[in-house]
């Protein structure tokens, strides 16, 4: 397959498996330099009232795409975690995936050019850019540890011998902005004790723990997906189950959130809790198919991002849903994606 089907497939593929975030020509038409601050209303329409940035970076807020309508289409914003779906603050940053933590933030940003391009954009802790290096292919997840020392991203690249028109992950984990190299690299044990080898092996959706050695993370081959347990320490990663894909740690660490497939359908995902001491899994409430990697609330809520229903909707809210399987789904932030819940 030439360059240009490749890259079609990749595309294609990508917004099914992955909910790849909005594309180059939407992201052109929204690209005018923004420094403003609004507040949303229903219907995703625009005021004037003010958010302070600082003082909303200095309590405890979310961090997340803005996909409202106008000029700050695809920039990073904040909230408060007091009045998320209030004012925002909406920043000078073009992102498709963002994350953040006390110390900072990354974006991973689109380039001009006639070919799109891509780059993993570091922030500082005002959020504003203050490094920026290449990614190779089209951006698809990025996490940061809690310390802000390690930042793992997910794009899709082709070119892998395996086969033209299937697409590919490279998942590279950088300390202090070094890369260890693509976790495809290390070595992968199966819950059944096989090696995974396979030339079509994936890795995806990676979440870091508080000791800055241990990891999660999807591996896939073929039609299956596994959750395993990384050290970066030893480069070696454990199968724990399989259908688990996209994981998220809570914030103390003992639970694991992720999407599994519903049925037998491809591209059609349920929400999951799994507790990692007892080996409990608990489907959570959320009926409709999530493509995304959730974000923990808090102790006891999830985010995630959902495309808005309606014919000829083009944005994405961003819901929030108990963790205990209890409850109802509830809209977090409208117009917006990448969640990311900071506590200074």
């Amino acid at each position: 397959m030439n360059r240009p089907g490749r890259i079609s497939v990749l595309v294609s593929v990508s917004v099914v498996c992955f909910g790849l975030a909005a594309g180059y020509l939407v992201w052109a038409k929204h690209s005018a330099a923004v420094g403003s601050v609004v507040e949303p209303t229903p219907g995703g329409s625009e005021s004037t009232a003010q958010l302070d940035l600082g003082a909303a970076l200095a309590q405890p807020h979310v961090v997340f795409r803005n996909a409202q309508p106008g000029a700050g289409f695809g920039m990073v914003a904040v909230s408060t975690l007091r009045a998320p779906d209030g004012p925002r603050a909406v920043g000078q940053q073009l992102c498709e995936r963002t994350y953040a933590t006390a110390g900072g933030g990354v974006c991973l940003a689109p380039k001009r050019g006639l070919v799109p391009t891509y780059a993993l954009v570091s922030l500082n802790s005002r959020l504003q850019p203050v490094a920026s290096s290449p990614l190779v292919g089209l951006p698809s997840r990025t996490r940061m540890s809690r310390d802000s020392s390690l930042v793992s991203t997910t794009t899709f690249v082709g070119g892998h011998s395996y086969g033209d028109g299937k697409f590919s992950t490279e998942t590279i984990i950088r300390r202090d902005g070094v890369s260890l190299g693509n976790i495809e690299n290390f070595t992968t044990t199966l819950p059944d004790g096989s090696k995974l080898t396979a030339v079509d092996r994936n890795f995806w959706g990676v979440t870091f723990a508080a000791d800055d050695d241990t990891f999660y993370a999807t591996a896939a081959s073929g039609n299956t997906t596994w959750l395993v347990r990384g050290s970066l320490r030893a480069k070696t990663m454990t199968g724990l189950r399989t259908d688990a894909e996209c994981p998220s740690l809570s914030p103390d660490g003992t639970k694991i959130a992720y999407k599994k497939r519903l049925g037998a359908k491809l591209g059609v995902w349920h929400l999951a809790v799994l507790d990692l001491k007892s080996g409990k899994e608990t489907v959570l409430a959320e009926q409709r198919s999530v493509d995304d990697q959730m974000e923990w609330l808090d102790a006891d809520h999830l985010l995630y991002q959902l495309p808005r229903d309606g014919a000829g909707s083009t944005s994405t809210d961003i819901w929030q849903v108990p963790a205990d399987g209890t409850g109802q789904p509830s809209v977090f932030i409208e117009d917006a994606s990448s969640p990311a819940v900071v506590r200074p």
